[in-house]
């Protein structure tokens, strides 16, 4: 399933970046953001509003479950598969930069929201402790920490930045729309991935997410 989950990350940005992907190399320094203090501070052990440094570069995060969050998966395993909530998250609202914002700002406005943004949400909504946790907040397989994060992000993004570069001037003609619909069909099948494994588990549970 975590194999199966990294297909939408890298097809995100396809149907909205014809000419390049800026998901696919978000997705390289969120991922390194990811293991070097994200994970620590979205799941690691600290206050009800943000993680500790416990688990700073994937320190104690070894092959062993951890029974805070499944005590069927190995630990090393249940933080891969939450890197790729992380990278989605970043990938889905690219489409509201592209011709507002240079590619290089994006990226590093990419490392700098998980931090202050994704990863203390994450943290509030699934790590341990986190205060919306404990008042029995339900977010199966983020609907919260990755969806409404990432569309009020882009709305936001959208109405700061202005319109489009061009914009009424140029007609906005799909580049190659062969390749949207690839990207969209692969992020289709890749959430299969997403829902059923947010489980953590191959059971009831997994395939009614599934179907």
């Amino acid at each position: 399933m975590p194999l199966l989950s990294m297909l939408p990350v890298l097809a995100a940005a396809q149907p909205e970046a014809p000419a390049i992907s800026p998901g696919d190399t978000a997705w390289v320094l969120i991922s390194t953001a990811w293991v070097l203090f994200g994970y620590s501070l979205a799941f690691g052990p600290g206050s009800s509003w943000i993680g500790g440094f416990e688990w700073v570069g994937f320190a104690g995060v070894t092959g062993a479950p951890n029974p805070t969050y499944t005590a069927l998966l190995p630990h090393v395993l249940f933080a891969a598969f939450q890197a790729m909530f992380a990278g989605i998250t970043v990938a889905l609202f690219s489409g509201a930069i592209i011709d507002r914002m240079r590619f290089v700002a994006y990226l590093a406005f990419g490392v700098i929201w998980t931090t202050i943004i994704y990863d203390p949400l994450a943290h509030w909504v699934w790590g341990d402790g986190g205060w919306l946790r404990k008042l029995g907040a339900l977010d199966f397989a983020g609907g919260t920490v990755v969806h409404i994060s990432a569309g009020t992000t882009a709305v936001v993004l959208a109405l700061f930045l202005g319109p489009r570069r061009d914009f009424k001037r140029i007609p906005n003609v799909p580049h190659n729309v062969p390749f949207a619909l690839l990207g969209a069909g692969l992020l289709w099948f890749g959430w299969f991935g997403f829902n059923a494994g947010s489980a953590l588990a191959a059971d009831g549970i997994a395939a009614n997410a599934l179907v």
